[in-house]
């Protein structure tokens, strides 16, 4: 979880679809037809969420219990809602029927159920082999088997670089309420319930645990009574399909919602963290860090664990308690790592889950992941899921060694500097060995992991030199152990140049307590190198090192710096066309739907979690980048729409936070777009919706929206139907007959805030619907056309009371036959200071005549 490499959820998928039920592929004898597996079954019944629609709960109190030792005990809120009871009822009616088909289909055969899912999906998780799974397959009552795959996990300024202060928060009372009422479920790694970023006492305002919530809190020996509270409002942890295997490791991934890793917990606090928290790493002060809606609530599902990652079967399970839970929002860090095989990507447990979740009000944000930047590298797919691109903001920490020959080279690490009028001696770690270690003996020890192997005479008072390794990059090596070798030493500060087989690593800031430098550059190494090289005197008899002429000093990285190129797209982010299928068709949905700021960005750190490459253990903030990190920023602006806007559709929330995107960077230019893994900063170019979407959010414009594009889960599954050969398969995973939808309903068609259309024949009409959120307005429509496409908007102009409609028609006509992609935008401006973006992508072009580009 140290790295960007690491900081986004990866799924493995391992299905294909055989008579209409996915079972997994394999060639494998006899024995392996045996072995056992979990299996992800899904029935033809529709869940609770399809009859009862939204949640609505009543928490009155939590009741604190101490737990028994080994066992897990709960913090349970109160019910008097009937529909509650109803639910429950219906689950554990459910549940049996789970267990009768189990013990009907199998007959005394060995197995064991691991979930009954009913709210979201009615299914089960059992531990079975492939035959039995087979079994479970031709039954009539069952829809869909799937095996079980693997999942893995994918501030400080932020509020000011998004305008908080003076804007969203300020339009709605301030911080001290900004986002109150709205409950927010995070499936990750958990949470460190005793940081400050989730306590409840920080203001003297009234906070009620909202009235909808149920909830209720895990209580283990390591998240005991008294971890949840009117912020942290629910916990649990979903590890059955782990355990199964035999890979769960209590002691260091923990059997509680507590947060062995700290990807969760930073997560949790960018979304939603208390505001005003001091931010103190390695002994320096870097700010006081705050959510994006510090006062909203938090609900912790823990799926995913620090040693395996963590298994689809768990996952669902998390969403299913979420949704059955009541929370508004849920916040996902999952990606798979391969398209998910079949008719259609969107067609996979987790994405049809999160349907359900839509159709029940829940809004979904999902990051986009981080396998940018190559066209086409979209892992999040369905229109019903907001998925989110990261960017970089205004805010860099940037560091420098000044060499004795006048040249500086920048470099990474939020560190001290060097006395700023003195230059110290370099010594390199293969250049200070003890007597008794070789190179040949430790072909590592220019790491510098371990003091014992150094001449400390002649270190101290000196600038270490120290390689950075591919090791650093694994975890093998850390920048901790280096620092205390070269504080053992009473060295100076130590100098990490990169080894030259590290190639296109980049590197984020590394909190560090003594002068100290990472330079990042395999090209900036080899110049130091050089330098260093061409300053040693070395005796032309014993050829030893007589004098060390090279010195330095560094000039300390701890001062943050405020530019005006940003945003801009980070190459990491993963872009768009989205695939429709593992081929890859382009389907004609726009992904990514947004960006927002992924890069450095500081947040809450659990306390236990272990050394890694860019921060130190035992610290309680880390600095990360990703769109993991992204992904929650977004979550928490949909609480501050939620709280403004409560009948508000999913649907509704993404068009605000889409329409009123941002298309300029600080300096009023386009934003840019990286475009190479290996020196980004070097290859830029202006973005375009496949790497941006809709553009940057813009937190204060989302909350004043003035129209909107709403959908629904109706049209999400008329959209399903009108997919070639989807019928079968959105009956295996829905329970619903295809007939009953408008099976001509394709992606142009939906109500997008968007136009994307993957193959242009000749000429297409297609027509949005806009629902008038304000007071009433007259607005204008212009445009922008696409290379080789003409456009026309209808009607030009129109008057739109407060909560009417407007039906808006798109002509699209080919002008040229092209493959290549081509943007434009259609913008709609109110006499009353409202202004919409849709912006429209166009793949292939077929033109009537025989121009070709």
């Amino acid at each position: 979880m140290g790295n960007i490499y690491l900081a986004h959820l990866m799924v493995m998928v391992v299905v294909v679809v055989f008579l209409g039920v996915f079972l997994p592929c394999l060639c494998q004898g006899d024995s392996d037809y045996d072995t056992t597996a979990v299996y992800v079954v899904t029935l033809r019944h529709a869940p609770v969420s399809h009859y009862y629609g939204e949640l609505r709960r009543e928490v009155n109190s939590f009741k604190d219990a101490a737990p028994a030792p080994g066992r897990t005990q709960f913090n349970k809120p109160r019910r008097y809602d009937n529909i509650t009871k109803t639910d429950k009822r219906y689950g554990s009616y459910i549940s049996q029927v789970h267990d009768s088909l189990l013990k009907k289909v199998l007959n005394g055969e060995k197995y064991l159920k691991l979930y009954s899912y009913h709210y979201l999906i009615n299914g089960f998780a059992v531990l079975v082999t492939q035959k039995q799974a087979e079994k479970l397959s031709r039954s009539n009552e069952v829809s869909n088997v799937v095996l079980d795959f693997s999942v893995r996990t994918a501030t400080t300024h932020t509020p000011q670089f998004l305008g908080l202060p003076q804007g969203a928060w300020f339009q709605e009372g301030g911080f001290e309420t900004a986002g109150e009422g709205v409950v927010i479920g995070f499936v990750d790694t958990g949470i460190d319930p005793t940081h400050p970023s989730f306590g409840d006492s920080n203001s003297n305002h009234p906070y009620p645990v909202p009235g909808h919530f149920s909830g209720i809190c895990e209580v283990t020996r390591d998240f005991p009574s008294g971890s949840c509270n009117r912020k942290l409002v629910g916990a649990r942890h979903f590890a059955a399909s782990a355990i199964t295997r035999g890979i769960f490791n209590s002691t260091q991934d923990y059997a509680s919602p507590f947060d062995g890793d700290g990807h969760g917990t930073h997560t949790a606090a960018v979304a939603a963290g208390n505001h005003g928290i001091p931010v103190i790493v390695a002994g320096h002060h870097f700010g006081n860090a705050s959510g994006m809606a510090p006062r909203s609530h938090i609900a912790v599902y823990k799926a995913l664990y620090k040693s395996f990652g963590g298994f689809a079967a768990d996952v669902v399970a998390a969403i299913d308690q979420a949704a059955q839970d009541g929370v508004d929002i849920i916040s996902l860090s999952i990606t798979p790592n391969r398209r998910p095989p079949g008719v259609a990507t969107f067609f996979n447990p987790i994405d049809m889950a999160l349907l359900s979740a839509v159709k029940a009000g829940i809004f979904v944000v999902q990051a986009a992941g981080n396998t940018g930047p190559s066209p086409t590298s979209m892992f999040s797919f369905s229109p019903w899921i907001f998925t989110v691109g990261a960017a970089s903001h205004d805010r860099v920490y940037s560091n420098s060694i000044f060499l004795g020959n006048n040249v500086t080279i920048p470099g990474a690490g939020l560190a001290p500097g060097t006395d700023e009028s003195k230059l110290y001696k370099l010594i390199h770690a293969h250049h200070a060995l003890s007597n008794d270690t070789t190179v040949a003996d430790d072909m590592y020890v220019g790491e510098c992991q371990d003091a014992n192997k150094f001449n400390k005479d002649l270190i101290k008072g000196n600038l270490l030199m120290c390689s950075y390794s591919i090791r650093f990059v694994l975890g093998l090596s850390t920048i901790k152990r280096a620092s205390e070798t070269a504080k053992n030493l009473s060295a100076a500060g130590v100098v990490f140049y990169m080894d030259p087989y590290v190639i296109g690593f980049q590197l984020n800031p590394v909190a560090m307590k003594m002068p100290s430098i990472i330079i990042a550059s395999t090209n900036d190494s080899k110049i130091l190198m050089q330098y260093y090289n061409s300053s040693l005197e070395i005796d032309a008899v014993s050829k030893k090192i007589v004098k060390f002429g090279a010195v330095a000093s560094i000039c300390g990285g701890l001062k943050a710096n405020y530019g005006s190129a940003a945003p801009k797209v980070m190459y990491y982010s993963a872009r768009g066309p989205d695939p429709e299928d593992s081929l890859p068709h382009e389907a004609d949905i726009l992904k990514p739907n947004l960006l927002a700021p992924g890069s450095f960005i500081w947040a809450a750190w659990s306390s236990v979690a272990a050394d890694s490459v860019e921060f130190l253990a035992g610290e309680n903030f880390a600095l990360m980048s990703g769109t993991s990190m992204a992904a929650p920023h977004v979550a928490g602006l949909a609480a501050l729409i939620k709280q403004k806007f409560p009948s508000f559709s999913p649907a509704a929330i993404g068009s605000a936070l889409s329409t009123t995107a941002s298309l300029y960077d600080k300096s009023g230019g386009p934003i840019m777009a990286q475009r190479s893994y290996a020196s980004p900063e070097l290859n830029e170019s202006p973005a375009t919706p496949f790497d941006m979407g809709s553009g940057f959010v813009n937190a204060s414009g989302a909350l004043n929206p003035g129209l909107i594009f709403d959908s629904g889960y109706d049209d999400y599954m008329s959209f399903l139907c009108g997919i070639n050969g989807s019928a079968p398969v959105v009956l295996n995973y829905t329970g619903q007959n295809c007939g009953l939808y408008n099976s001509t309903v394709y992606g142009p068609d939906l109500n997008l805030p968007s136009i994307t259309i993957s193959k242009l024949n000749q000429s297409r009409i297609v027509q949005r619907t806009v629902q008038n959120t304000a007071q009433n307005e007259s607005y204008s429509v212009g445009w922008t056309a696409p290379y080789g496409v003409s456009l026309k908007v209808f009607p030009t102009h129109f008057s739109i009371g407060s909560g009417e409609k407007q039906i808006l028609s798109v002509l699209l006509n080919a002008t040229v036959n092209s493959s290549v992609s081509s943007f434009g935008r259609i913008g709609l401006f109110g006499n009353q200071g409202h202004v919409l973006n849709i912006p429209i992508s166009i793949m292939v072009k077929i033109s009537s005549n025989t121009t070709t580009s």
